[in-house]
């Protein structure tokens, strides 16, 4: 599989090469690729890599050590013994001499793990050993809490070394159709709306096959690391799986203010409000108010599930582990059938969110971007500029899009209170079918209707 997308990353890593003495923390949840984007970065250059694991420390000291004797092919160093991590550091600065060089330790965090002061001793170790050196060290970790804690927070004994921090994203949509070989946009979208950009989750898909062939074969398999993917994911972030799940699926089933999260759950607010604020730190949560809202707003905010995959396994894995453990699927499956294409709707909204801001056909820069809602209405895209005004609808639907989707989208638009005396609107349409020639016309006589197919 060819290396895709990172080109940002690429650069990032590049830049901090070419300085003479460079420290980079790389992070983010699991299977984002961290560790495939560090081994193509290094291929080609003089490097160390180390992967930390959960073995205690003197095993680990022990590995490091001998991974060392291989690297620099030093028989003598294997037969030794070391018990501390400066001799260790001392070795390996003697052996690369002034030669540019770059060391990673992947997995951090495990390091921290197995002793509550290794971030302290690492940073001895740097600033004593290795900062005047021409190295580049670049520590990577997918336990996202800990590697706050231990490396980019203000206590943290690391705290002002990192010469750059690259939070790995999921891959973006516009590169999925570097994965697969022949594939409509439409069935694009439709891994998208399952696979969420997680490069693990799209290699382990059959791309030869439909999104449906996957999800049975695939994600209701329990020999599949996906059908238990969350729980794994999961694990060594929080302790109390079984609250987290039960709010995760109650958000994947459509309630998604507090207090409906509650109402659900039996629980009051106290309960399970600091458990949100965790999700939300670990970036699975995120909380949504209406475009012309501020953040802070609370009564009006709503829960979202941000990763696609983790949505689909609370809404379609979880609440049915008592048939798919018994390998009775059908019932699962004509539920995923019949929900599909709504499903892959919701997902359509949010690609075709991210596409507004580059759009060029809109006259005006966006500088505030999201949805809007009250307690009778909603649209799916509204974009703010300083004077101007964007309003979308978007339609994954079989037939094509109408002057009365367009009339129905105006309407609405009244309701949304912003700089309702001077404001220029503007009014997008999204459509996987195309659209209608009445409103194609239209479209070409007044440029403030734009419209966008995304097929």
């Amino acid at each position: 599989m060819k290396f895709i997308d990172r080109k940002r990353e690429m650069s990032t890593l590049e830049k901090e090469y070419n300085r003479e003495n460079s420290f980079v923390v790389l992070y983010g949840r699991r299977r984002t690729g961290k560790t495939t984007l560090i081994k193509e970065f290094i291929k080609d250059k003089n490097s160390f890599y180390f992967f930390a694991d959960k073995q205690n420390e003197s095993l680990q000291i022990n590995r490091f050590k001998n991974q060392l004797a291989e690297h620099f092919k030093d028989e003598f160093l294997k037969k030794i013994e070391i018990n501390d991590w400066d001799t260790v550091f001392d070795y390996f600065i003697s052996k690369i001499g002034d030669e540019k060089f770059v060391l990673v330790i992947d997995e951090f965090q495990y390091l921290c793990l197995m002793n509550k002061g290794f971030s302290s001793i690492f940073q001895r170790i740097y600033d004593e050993k290795i900062s005047d050196k021409n190295i580049m060290v670049i520590l990577c970790g997918s336990l996202i809490s800990m590697m706050y804690s231990e490396v980019l927070s203000y206590d943290s004994p690391l705290y002002g070394r990192r010469r750059a921090q690259i939070k790995l994203q999921p891959i973006s949509f516009e590169y999925y159709k570097e994965f697969f070989d022949n594939k409509s946009k439409k069935e694009l979208i439709e891994f998208y709306s399952i696979t969420g950009g997680i490069p693990k989750y799209i290699l382990e898909f059959d791309r030869n096959k439909s999104p449906l062939w996957n999800i049975e074969n695939n994600i209701f398999n329990k020999d599949n690391f996906l059908y238990s993917e969350p729980k794994f994911l999961l694990q060594e972030e929080i302790n109390d799986l079984s609250r987290y799940f039960s709010i995760l699926n109650s958000i994947a089933l459509g309630n998604t203010k507090l207090s409906s999260i509650c109402s659900h759950l039996g629980l009051n607010s106290n309960s399970i409000t600091s458990y949100i604020t965790k999700l939300i730190d670990l970036d699975i949560l995120e909380k949504e108010v209406p475009v012309t809202e501020n953040i802070e707003n609370g009564k009006k905010g709503l829960y979202k599930i941000k990763d696609n995959y983790l949505k689909f396994w609370f809404s379609y894995v979880y609440p049915y582990q008592s048939y798919l453990e018994i390998e009775n699927l059908s019932y699962p499956l004509e539920k995923v059938k019949n929900e599909f294409n709504l499903w892959v709707s919701k997902i359509y909204e949010d690609l075709a969110r991210e596409t507004v801001l580059n759009n060029s056909e809109i006259p005006f820069p966006i500088k505030k971007l999201g949805r809007w809602w009250n307690n009778n209405e909603e649209i799916d895209i509204v974009g703010l500029g300083d004077n101007e005004i964007i309003f979308g609808e978007c339609k994954w639907s079989n037939k094509k899009v109408g002057l009365s989707v367009l009339l129905s989208l105006k309407e609405k638009s009244k309701s949304v209170k912003w700089n309702n005396s001077s404001r220029k609107e503007y009014f997008i349409l999204f459509s996987k079918e195309g659209f209608s020639d009445g409103l194609i016309n239209l479209s070409k006589k007044d440029k403030t209707i734009i419209l966008s197919d995304f097929k």
